[in-house]
Order: C-alpha cells, then sequence, then structure tokens
C-alpha cells in the first residue's frame, strides 16, 4: 500500500513525519487561502491566530509538496499522527496531484486536509477579513509554538524555495511586516 500526503501549509517546511519521497507539484481547482482559526499552537483561544485552508475556485492551483508513505503500519502511524496535528480542519479529501518536471501525465491521488466555511461542523473556520485585518491579527497572534507570524513567514519562504509565487501569501506577508513596524529575522534570512 501507498499513501501520498500533500502539504500546503507547515508541511512544506516542517512534516514532523517519515517519508520515502518528497515531489513538487499542485493540486488544481482550489486556492490558499488564510482562512483557518488555529488556537493551539499560532494562536489561543482567546486569540486565535490565522492558518491557510484549502477554498475550491475553478481555475486556481495550489503549490505544494506530496509525501509518499508505504506499507500499512508506517501509513498508519502517518495517520494517526495527522489526525492529532490537523485536527482543526474538518475535511479530509483525495486529490489528484499533478508535477510539472517532467510532465506528469497521470495524477497522483494525494490525500489533503481541509478546514470547511461550514461554521457547523469547522469551528475553527474564521473566514475572510479584509488584508488589514488579517494582517493585524496574525502579527499580534502568540500560540505555545510561537508567533503566528512565523507561521506566514515560514510559508512564504517555503513556497519561494519551491519556485512558487503566491501572490496571497505575499502580499499578506508585506501587511504583516508593516504591522510589525520592523524587519524580522526568520532562519538567518532578514524578511
Amino acid at each position: 500500500m501507498v499513501l501520498w500526503v500533500f502539504g500546503y501549509g507547515s508541511l512544506l517546511w516542517k512534516a514532523g513525519f517519515d517519508y520515502e519521497e518528497r515531489v513538487v507539484g499542485f493540486i488544481k481547482g482550489y486556492r490558499r487561502v488564510f482562512h483557518q482559526g488555529v488556537t493551539d499552537h499560532r494562536g489561543t483561544r482567546e486569540y486565535p491566530g490565522r492558518t491557510v485552508t484549502l477554498e475550491r475556485h475553478e481555475g486556481e492551483v495550489t503549490w505544494g509538496a506530496a509525501y509518499r508513505v508505504s506499507g500499512k503500519d508506517e501509513e498508519q502511524l502517518v495517520l494517526s499522527y495527522l489526525e492529532m496535528r490537523e485536527f482543526e480542519y474538518d475535511e479530509r479529501a483525495f486529490v489528484d496531484f499533478y508535477t510539472e518536471d517532467p510532465p506528469c501525465t497521470q495524477a497522483i491521488s494525494v490525500l489533503v486536509y481541509i478546514g470547511s466555511s461550514n461554521k457547523s461542523k469547522n469551528q475553527y473556520y474564521l473566514g475572510p477579513a479584509p488584508l488589514e485585518d488579517m494582517a493585524s491579527q496574525i502579527a499580534k497572534a502568540v500560540g505555545p509554538a510561537g508567533p503566528n507570524y512565523e507561521y506566514l513567514f515560514r510559508l512564504e519562504e517555503s513556497l519561494y524555495q519551491i519556485g512558487c509565487v503566491d501572490e496571497h501569501i505575499i502580499e499578506l506577508a508585506e501587511e504583516v511586516r508593516k504591522h510589525l513596524g520592523h524587519d524580522v529575522l526568520l532562519g538567518g534570512l532578514l524578511l
């Protein structure tokens, strides 16, 4: 048995599980948005942070990485880990994953965790907000894993490393930097 898991947020820089292969590519029909609340890592119940989720959007592609895990025991271990890590995401789906190099003629089915916009099923869904409001929230939120802006800046850096230009992430990161009022060092890089 083989399981592929798609990472489009923090899984890009911290999978947290053993895998046999990591492949950069994209899924179609979704876009990455900062609409999911987080109360356990980069925020609190009193002041939630924001993380990315996927939103269906015709014609869009979301770049990320697919991780291959083989063997029944290994798959179960990874699934158990992800159920605990991604508990704030209420949907699990299998979607088609594509690569460009070499061009993928046949899609790979990947598991993806999605925080839906259905507030009766997803208590962590914050929804859209004006860019400045999201930036202010991300600049101020802090949780046990650190400041929320660190999540955004790591995502921006990880996308850059795989050759992805995500205008929404770039624009939001620039706005957060304005709210912070100073340059931020992350991993030795001035952001």
